[in-house]
């Protein structure tokens, strides 16, 4: 990864790593497009594999994952919690900060 902040946001840290759709637009309209798969390979497939095993083995779920497991397919919610854990890997770089479980960031003003 190197530096946390080459990067403006955690969106930018994911679409590195390929875990976001890929993005076009023009005169302020934004196309979504499949997911790249593009970046580096390894820490992907670490974070897809780390969110697989997070679903399989939590014992309860928070509802922002209960209610996505509800209306999308198994796969996709795995790839939505990869793409959560990167942002949040970037945010505590970034800030250096430590993981508190129930933390809630403020915009500043």
């Amino acid at each position: 990864m190197g530096d946390p902040k080459a990067f403006h946001s955690g969106r930018e840290f994911a679409a590195w790593l390929g875990l976001v759709p890929r993005q076009t637009g023009t005169g302020g309209r934004i196309r979504l497009h499949g997911i790249s798969k593009r970046g580096d390979v390894y820490l992907r497939t670490l974070l897809i594999h780390g969110a697989r095993s997070v679903l399989a083995r939590v014992k309860e779920p928070g509802p922002w994952l209960e209610q996505l497991g509800r209306r999308r397919p198994h796969n996709v919610v795995i790839v939505a919690l990869a793409n959560k854990m990167a942002r949040t890997i970037w945010a505590l770089l970034a800030h250096g900060r430590t993981y508190e479980k129930g933390y809630v960031s403020t915009r500043a003003a």
